[in-house]
């Protein structure tokens, strides 16, 4: 469901997928993150995304001007899950509030799996 804003000068409409964009790319760009995890419901398997599907790992729930998110990741291996996961929740909240105004109910993150890097 699409958030509106509504102001003194108009209304603002805010869909879904716009919202999602904006924390995918804000989640993508923080240290010890590989990238977004997206669900094969056919067979179950987690598999992970490129850039050019960054909305795929991203759940957004809007009201009229709250959002709910869900992110499924995959992290690299050896860093604090906890910590990432922080700064994701941080870095979600900062630019969606900037960018869009609306305000965030909750963030949820999902590792889906660690990479570990073959040497």
């Amino acid at each position: 469901m699409p958030a509106t804003i509504q102001n003194e000068l108009g209304k603002i409409v805010l869909s879904d997928e716009v919202v999602a964009t904006i924390v995918g790319l804000a989640t993508v760009e923080n240290y010890g993150i590989i990238g977004m995890a997206s669900k094969n419901a056919s067979d179950g398997l987690w598999k992970l995304l490129g850039r050019d599907n960054i909305r795929q790992g991203v759940v957004v729930a809007l009201t009229d001007d709250q959002a709910m998110i869900d992110l499924y990741v995959m992290v690299e291996y050896g860093v604090s899950i906890n910590a990432v996961a922080e700064n994701i929740i941080h870095n979600v909240v900062y630019r969606v509030r900037e960018s869009t105004g609306l305000t965030i109910d909750s963030v949820k993150v999902h590792v889906q799996g660690v990479r570990v890097q073959a040497t």
